[in-house]
């Protein structure tokens, strides 16, 4: 028939069957991989397969073994900050490249406002994906309580506290920013100042925690008014450098909790005359595309951010496969093989400091 079935269309799954010699069912096993169908029946299976040029229809496929064959990619931030901060691309990238090695399906959801959420939410309940990535969650983000209550295998992109349930991969924040910290004070600089993210967000806390830590441990005790409030925006780096400024005119150098935020706050710095990195060192967080496109350059943190969606969409799918098969060892099923993962970070230099 080479190709086509009787009906002259695509072949179905019944004329295998018959050109096999076996039973539907057995053919549905023989695709699907099933172990319980003897040597000589697959090759029956195969050979008929072969001959009529059938291709499994994979929709119906999915439906069949309870799943959609593909997974959710949801950032909770408003649509503004999605286009604004290369972060995202990066991640959504990595997920990608992870994801173009397999046939499961990428869906790109942002939930900023509260109607976002609750059609987020209308949307899962129906299962229509096999897993979702959590990206940039707060602290007090409902999205992660809802998965677990509907049973969603879940990875998230960084930690919502030091006591993450959820499988997690995430970046040494703590050990970035104090190395930031240390080149800094290695440069002669003694009055720093930081601009931190939003204190919500775990990786803001630790960026915090890290500029408090090599401050420490070289001597100098923190003063507070060099700690100013952020929001990883452009325009909440501006702002906060102008309160530091207003705070502490002789300010000598600022770590900036994002490159984003770096850029505001240079510009703010050009603003009242200070000149970067002479008067006033500056160095980032993530080693953006921003951070090269600067100027001067910015000294920025290097986070391997797509090797974070990489890794994210790999553990993700370990976790959906072992929710499929059945703990033979008594152990609780559905634990992916690398449940937490904190990825290194890298000091890069350049001119701003």
């Amino acid at each position: 028939m080479n190709g086509h079935g009787r009906s002259g269309g695509r072949p179905t799954l019944e004329e295998v069957a018959v050109r096999a010699g076996v039973g539907r069912g057995t053919v549905s096993r023989v695709i699907n991989g099933s172990s319980k169908v003897s040597e000589h029946t697959r090759t029956a299976v195969e050979a008929a397969v072969a001959e009529l040029g059938y291709v499994p229809n994979r929709a119906a496929r999915a439906l069949a073994a309870n799943r959609t064959d593909a997974i959710a990619l949801v950032i909770p931030e408003p649509e503004a900050r999605f286009f604004a901060e290369p972060y995202f691309s990066d991640v959504v990238r990595g997920v990608g490249a992870t994801l173009a090695e397999t046939d499961v399906q990428l869906v790109l959801t942002l939930a900023g406002s509260d109607r976002e959420r609750r059609r987020l939410s209308q949307y899962l309940s129906g299962h229509r994906v096999d897993g979702v990535l959590l990206v940039s969650v707060h602290a007090d983000d409902p999205l992660p309580e809802m998965l677990a209550e509907l049973g969603i295998p879940a990875v998230i992109s960084g930690r919502r506290s030091a006591a993450e349930t959820l499988p997690y991969v995430d970046s040494d924040n703590l050990a970035g920013a104090a190395e930031a910290v240390r080149h800094l004070l290695g440069r002669g600089r003694r009055a720093i100042a930081t601009i931190t993210g939003p204190l919500d967000v775990y990786g803001a806390q630790c960026r915090l925690g890290g500029y408090r830590q090599a401050l420490a441990a070289a001597g100098h005790p923190v003063d507070e008014q060099l700690v100013s409030v952020g929001d990883f925006t452009e325009d909440g780096g501006r702002r906060a450098m102008r309160e530091l400024l207003e705070r502490r005119p002789a300010l000598d150098a600022v770590f900036a909790a994002s490159d984003v935020m770096a850029a505001g706050a240079r510009r703010e710095l050009r603003a009242a005359g200070r000149r970067i990195p002479q008067d006033v060192a500056l160095v980032g967080f993530d080693d953006s595309v921003v951070a090269r496109h600067m100027d001067p350059p910015l000294t920025s943190v290097r986070q391997p951010i797509e090797e974070m969606g990489r890794t994210m969409a790999r553990v993700l799918l370990q976790h959906i496969e072992a929710r499929r098969k059945d703990s033979g060892d008594g152990a609780a099923a559905g634990e992916p093989a690398e449940p937490a993962v904190v990825l290194p970070t890298e000091l890069v230099v350049r001119e701003s400091s």
